[in-house]
């Protein structure tokens, strides 16, 4: 087998276990979400909106794949219920920017928090070299993402 199956193989485990950990690291965020009371455009859109910061209604809808009819109808809702914010570009007043509310970043935030005690909880069961390990593969995720950036 040459290396690079050998690497392919290795990276197609990887993926494997890493779908077996989503499992156990994530059983909790469907009630959560589900406790948001929001639809998968609206869920989509705030943590776009999270992720990204502010963005221009032309972008809120190209990352939706949806007409900008659609992505307003998505935003005007989320307005209604107080969680984005929606403003004119100061440069040009044509442009609409939308950004989360401040209820808005506590909503992401308290499912950031809710992720956070759930794998604190299965980190402090590992013993201190797989904990070491953890560490090293994040700390080579994010490193590999920054080498990556731009390319997707």
């Amino acid at each position: 087998m040459t290396s690079g199956r050998r690497k392919e193989k290795l990276i197609e485990s990887t993926l494997a276990l890493a779908g077996q950990a989503f499992g156990e690291l994530f059983p909790f965020l469907p009630a959560d979400w589900l406790n948001m009371d929001l639809t998968a455009a609206q869920l989509r859109t705030l943590l776009l909106l999270y992720t990204r910061g502010p963005c221009r209604m032309t972008e809120v809808a190209g990352a939706l794949g949806v007409t900008m009819a659609t992505g307003t109808g998505v935003i005007d809702r989320m307005v209604e219920r107080g969680i984005v914010e929606r403003d004119s570009d100061p440069d040009d007043r044509r442009l609409v920017i939308c950004r989360l509310s401040p209820q808005g970043q506590r909503m992401v935030a308290d499912l950031w928090r809710s992720w956070g005690e759930r794998a604190g909880i299965l980190l402090r069961a590992l013993d201190h070299p797989r904990l070491l390990a953890v560490k090293g593969m994040l700390e080579a995720l994010l490193q590999a993402g920054e080498n990556t950036r731009g390319m997707w």
